[in-house]
């Protein structure tokens, strides 16, 4: 049996579980468009390659299976490198598939030639280039295989132009992507219950990881059981719900000021599913020296950077590794009652710490806090927040409680321009359900042509842009550190008549008492809406004004 190596590729990526590619074509890839729609896969055109990939990579995460972001030879691939990156940081399964000059004209520098494996390639969990037909399927399987196994990530597959209606050899059955993880060793897991239960001051850090094992409910049942209180990972507010008595907050840019010594004072730390990143671990500074900790992941980190040792790792799934100790966790009622007591006080401060609107405000322009009280009071619980880059997404990271998992999407890469994309994303995958997007004026602007994709392909997403008129990140830091003002102020833009212009709905918003009311308007819409939220200058971060 046999079939073009477009076909094939289409019929194994929906065999995986492809909905959806978001591209902007290329004559490099034609046959893989026809043969992704006629599999099945709805295609969508975007009006930047990084839309695309950021698009890719939000629907990846909400599915939880590889979805798929196509560009041209070296052009289109360096544009949609940015979403890689983006995966690869947030630890998500995507597939990127780009075009690639004729095989024949290798080495001669043909238009638009680049080695893509040895360059975009660096950037995902692994690459490939199908040169030989007759390797297709296994390199597709391998592929796939790769993005899903171990810490999940993205991969390139890249493919010559008159390679794709070649004939290659495919399976009666396709292949499956997803191997066993393996599962914990049942002494490991005893160890880590013993380490928790028996501290005075534990507490457990949690991942991404956990968000994609769906394992919410055992993380409270673990940690009601113990009576240990949950952080969660930087990025990752969703993972555990935030209105319960045993949520502190989140690491990271924006936590709250009792974050950090909280966890500098515990005796004990569990981290699971998180990679101990450099913000996640607040620059490494936890674990604290002499705590005792320990890492249950796909792929426990080695002692680099600063962290050290866990006196155990548990190299498994993180849903596999609850189950096995809530199979085996007893609990010392004397230490549970004064861990609980204590959880409690901790709960109270927190509680205190994340207000993000107490503050009298006359203007000029919106608090942002009201922003996210507003939101707050609104919304439903399973609306999903996007977030772009930028120091106006710490009010809703201090400020804003997620009760439900898979509610937030945000690059833990750093990158600006994601929320528009991840927001569009989000609505093609859950269209019943409302999708904001937070942005900041700097960020909006680097992908705010997605608005047409969103209208075109009805998609709903509500943005606010946050705009201080500056690149605010910057200007706070420039200020920290006695640097000058270079380079951070930017002209106004007039957001909400680009919405108009692009088909949505625009408002604009300039004082506390508009955004109710332009809140409503939008959720109401049956198209996509841009709040344009005017801010101060003054306004850096929720722990700075300059």
């Amino acid at each position: 049996m046999s079939d073009t190596v477009a076909r094939v590729l289409a019929r194994e990526l929906t065999a995986a579980g492809v909905r959806l590619a978001f591209t902007v074509p290329g004559e490099s890839f034609l046959p893989a468009l026809g043969a992704l729609e006629e599999a099945g896969v709805r295609v969508i055109a975007t009006r930047h390659e990084g839309g695309a990939a950021f698009m890719a990579e939000a629907a990846s995460q909400l599915l939880g299976v590889p979805q798929v972001c196509l560009g041209t030879r070296a052009v289109g691939a360096a544009n949609l490198s940015i979403g890689i990156h983006t995966a690869r940081q947030n630890s998500t399964p995507m597939v990127a598939i780009v075009g690639q000059v004729k095989r024949a004209h290798r080495g001669r520098e043909a238009f638009q030639e680049v080695d893509q494996v040895a360059s975009f390639g660096r950037l995902a969990k692994a690459a490939a280039e199908i040169d030989d037909p007759r390797r297709a399927t296994d390199l597709i399987r391998e592929g796939l295989r790769q993005a899903m196994s171990g810490r999940p990530g993205p991969v390139l597959i890249s493919v010559p132009e008159d390679v794709w209606a070649l004939d290659a050899p495919a399976d009666a059955e396709v292949g499956s992507s997803r191997g066993a993880p393996p599962a914990p060793v049942p002494s490991d897991v005893a160890a880590v219950v013993e380490l928790l239960g028996s501290a005075v001051r534990p507490a457990i850090v949690a991942g991404g990881g956990l968000l994609r094992a769906r394992a919410t409910e055992a993380l409270v049942e673990l940690a009601e059981a113990l009576a240990v209180p949950v952080v969660a990972a930087w990025r990752r507010p969703d993972v555990f719900p935030n209105d319960h008595s045993l949520y502190l907050g989140m690491t990271g840019y924006a936590a709250a000021p009792t974050v950090l010594p909280r966890l500098l004072e515990a005796d004990a730390l569990v981290v699971i599913g998180c990679r101990l990143s450099e913000v996640a671990a607040f620059e490494y500074r936890i674990p604290a020296e002499g705590c005792r900790w320990a890492h249950v992941d796909l792929e426990p980190r080695p002692a680099i950077a600063g962290l050290t040792s866990p006196e155990v790792a548990i190299p498994a799934d993180a849903g596999a590794f609850l189950g096995a100790a809530l199979s085996g966790v007893t609990v010392d009622p004397s230490g549970r009652d004064r861990r609980l007591a204590q959880a409690h006080a901790d709960r109270r401060a927190y509680v205190e710490a994340r207000i993000v609107d107490r503050d009298s405000w006359d203007g000029p322009g919106v608090h942002p806090g009201r922003v996210i009280s507003t939101l707050q009071r609104l919304l439903p619980p399973d609306a999903i927040l996007t977030t772009d880059a930028g120091n106006f997404s710490g009010w809703a990271a201090r400020g804003y409680v997620w009760t439900h998992p898979g509610t937030f999407l945000g690059p833990t890469s750093g990158a600006m321009g994601y929320g528009l994309p991840a927001a569009i994303a989000a609505c093609l995958v859950h269209p019943d359900r409302p999708v904001v997007a937070l942005c900041g004026d700097g960020g909006f602007a680097m992908t705010m042509s997605e608005l047409e994709t969103g209208v075109r392909e009805g998609a709903r997403p509500i943005t606010l842009v946050f705009d201080n008129g500056r690149y605010g990140t910057i200007a706070m830091h420039q200020a920290r550190e006695g640097e000058p003002s270079v380079a951070t102020d930017l002209g106004r833009i007039d957001f909400a008549a680009v919405a108009e212009a692009s088909g949505a709905l625009g408002l604009r918003v300039t004082t506390d008492d508009m955004l109710e009311p332009a809140l409503r308007k939008a959720l109401a819409a049956d198209r996509p809406s841009v709040l344009h939220v005017a801010l101060d200058r003054s306004w850096l971060s929720v722990d700075a004004r300059g």
